[in-house]
């Protein structure tokens, strides 16, 4: 079973992801860690992020830079999110993650256009989606936790940023595959958004 989740920037697709993979016994694939590294590898080398050629140049990084820290951090985040609108660079990594996703026995995927673009052919597909208030207090309190001197203002500006860039750039946009189901999760605890989406899983592997 291929389980295809896509959504925008801290509105829970990656712990709902994580969780779907566990309930289910699948492999899980972060995509959005693949341009993060993308990201990353471009400033390791003084390259622009902006720039099409350095960003597909970075594409080759390192298997092991996926286990680097600073993937995580908001800044490579934000660098994820430049080099994704470069069509190079995603036609570049698209075929890591369609090899993932159809490997024996299926998997879980979250990005922004798994539904889309990379696995269509999903047994189910989730849109999660949530406020960008609470998407900003979410991310503050993370940063927070994390030590890190953050604002929800200066967060809220650069999720609205990213949400732009996003759901405008011409290659693949973030957008919800029409007959994937939506999930918002705005006002849901991590637990009852894992089970609301377990639920609408099963619903649509098993309409029956």
């Amino acid at each position: 079973m291929i389980i295809a989740v896509d959504g925008p920037t801290a509105s829970g697709k990656g712990t709902i992801a994580k969780a779907l993979a566990r309930h289910f016994g699948l492999p899980h694939l972060d995509t959005g860690l693949l341009y993060r590294a993308v990201g990353y590898q471009v400033v390791l080398v003084d390259g622009d992020p902006d720039n099409a050629a350095d960003a597909l140049a970075a594409t080759a990084f390192a298997d092991d830079l996926l286990d680097e820290p600073a993937l995580r951090s908001e800044a490579t985040g934000a660098l994820a999110s430049r080099v994704s609108v470069h069509p190079e660079v995603r036609a570049a990594l698209l075929t890591r993650q369609r090899l993932f996703a159809d490997q024996p026995g299926g998997a879980v995927l979250d990005g922004r256009d798994i539904a889309t673009v990379i696995a269509p052919h999903a047994d189910a597909k989730l849109f999660v989606t949530a406020s960008i208030a609470a998407r900003a207090l979410r991310r503050y309190l993370e940063m927070r936790k994390r030590g890190e001197d953050v604002s929800r203002d200066a967060i809220t500006a650069d999720l609205a940023a990213r949400d732009a860039r996003d759901t405008a750039r011409a290659a693949a946009p973030l957008r919800r595959a029409e007959d994937a189901e939506l999930l918002d999760t705005s006002a849901l605890t991590p637990e009852a958004a894992v089970a609301a989406a377990v639920a609408l899983v099963q619903k649509q592997a098993h309409p029956n």
